[in-house]
């Protein structure tokens, strides 16, 4: 059971909200999570601030595809809301077009205590004096694997570029087993994203501080040849995310790359895309036998790196910030559990506790309830340490272009697909490594 207090009032009213209580204020909130279950949850949310402060809320749903144009629009009419639910790609540029209040989310930050944010999520909102947005919620890219096979053969789990080929070499028996279901549709953003994990895991970006960056030849030719040793050890064909679980779901692949959403359906609760390795749709044995990595290294980079995607609270330059502060306060601290609970499965805390209780939220989140068609909560599907590696993802989450300033670049780069075309065509053996590596970098070069 999830405790009253851990959900809703773990830490003490500390930000003296009753001296708010008796202004008639309404925080505007934008919100891009606008489907109907999840907008109740953060309309309870809300209502649970407004019980504690007498400040209403209005939660105002937005498509994500209309953020920018909506937000530049409010911007220049002078009618922007006091708060904005966004993801990362949105936080810097949006303060230095005057959108956001830099100062305001630095506020609700230091109030919170700094520490107990996951280094990694801050380290992408930082600006040079402090936080552009307030770290929300995140989710780690995940290899997802079969840790009874790995067990059962004496492997190390795929950790490393080195682990992931050993794990190939004693796995790979197609068809009834493949080593890797690895992405290789080129036109699919799911193989840009699992290439930008692969990428970083050896410490390769195609930015620096001043822009576009040449990829280090030696560094990248281990990038290539790790990614066609995964693509070797998969069916044939143009494979993509659907593929991927497709397979891992039939028992048939011992290594995937996939996001933290596929949890609940691993365990059998989603009828709409059941596992199939037995014949019980709402079986929970593959959950069982998986294990995940969300950080991996290369050979030439050993800290590794995790991908991840972040979800920020914005206080816009038009804000009541008084009340913008609080309620992103009240929505990362007694109403955090809640703020989690819209989907927990792709809602990692980037605060795990407090500085009384660290685990407070982590704990909180591991026992709220995901899936569709039947719920449990994930400390009843996954092992405890299965679930401090998920969680842990977010203290060395990283993308391209954020640490270097250069988001909006890398994101063009990304969305060129220059990458996953030229790393299929190495694949396919139309040019080798230094010759892939020098067409990449003259494309990439030109892109603005």
């Amino acid at each position: 059971m999830i405790s009253k207090s851990a959900l809703f009032g773990g830490t003490a009213c500390a930000f003296a909200l009753s001296a708010l209580a008796a202004e008639a204020d309404t925080v505007r909130f934008w919100t891009t999570e606008i489907q109907p279950a999840r907008l109740e949850r953060q309309q309870e949310m809300a209502a649970q601030f407004t019980d504690a402060t007498g400040i209403d809320v209005e939660v105002i749903p937005v498509e994500e595809n209309e953020l920018a144009t909506r937000a530049t629009a409010a911007f220049a009419a002078g009618d922007l809301p006091d708060v904005i639910y966004h993801p990362l790609s949105y936080a810097l540029p949006w303060v230095e077009a005057g959108i956001l209040d830099a100062e305001a989310a630095t506020e609700v930050i230091e109030a919170l205590d700094s520490a107990t944010f996951a280094a990694g999520t801050l380290e992408m909102a930082r600006t040079e004096d402090g936080w552009a947005s307030v770290p929300s919620d995140g989710w780690t890219q995940m290899i997802v694997y079969r840790k009874d096979l790995f067990d059962g053969a004496g492997l190390e789990a795929p950790t490393t570029y080195d682990a992931v080929l050993a794990a190939v070499e004693a796995l790979h028996n197609p068809p009834e087993m493949y080593g890797f279901v690895a992405a290789t549709k080129a036109d699919d953003n799911f193989m840009s994203q699992v290439l930008e994990h692969v990428f970083l895991a050896n410490g390769v970006s195609p930015v620096d501080a001043n822009g576009f960056a040449p990829l280090d030849e030696a560094k990248t030719t281990e990038v290539l040849d790790f990614y066609k040793a995964i693509v070797e050890a998969s069916p044939a064909g143009e494979l993509f995310w659907k593929q991927s679980r497709e397979i891992y779901f039939d028992g048939k692949a011992a290594m995937i790359i996939w996001s933290p959403f596929i949890l609940d359906e691993l365990a059998g609760l989603r009828d709409s895309n059941p596992p199939t390795i037995n014949d019980d749709p709402t079986s929970t044995e593959l959950a069982s036998l998986t294990g995940i990595v969300t950080n991996f290294s290369g050979p030439s980079n050993s800290d590794g790196a995790a991908w991840s995607s972040t979800n920020l609270f914005g206080i816009t330059a038009d804000a009541d910030t008084e009340s913008a502060v609080e309620f992103v306060k009240f929505a990362m601290d007694e109403g955090y559990a809640q703020t989690l609970s819209i989907a927990p499965e792709g809602k990692f805390p980037v605060r795990k506790g407090t500085a009384a209780d660290p685990s407070e939220f982590s704990n909180a989140w591991a026992q709220l309830p995901v899936g569709v068609d039947r719920k449990a909560p994930l400390s009843e599907l996954y092992a405890p340490e299965m679930i401090d590696e998920i969680v842990g993802g977010l203290d060395v989450a990283q993308r391209w272009g954020v640490k270097e300033g250069q988001l909006g670049l890398a994101s063009k780069i990304i969305n060129s697909q220059a990458i996953n075309r030229y790393v299929r065509e190495y694949i396919d053996g139309e040019r080798d490594a230094a010759e892939t590596i020098a067409a990449m970098n003259e494309e990439l070069g030109k892109i603005q």
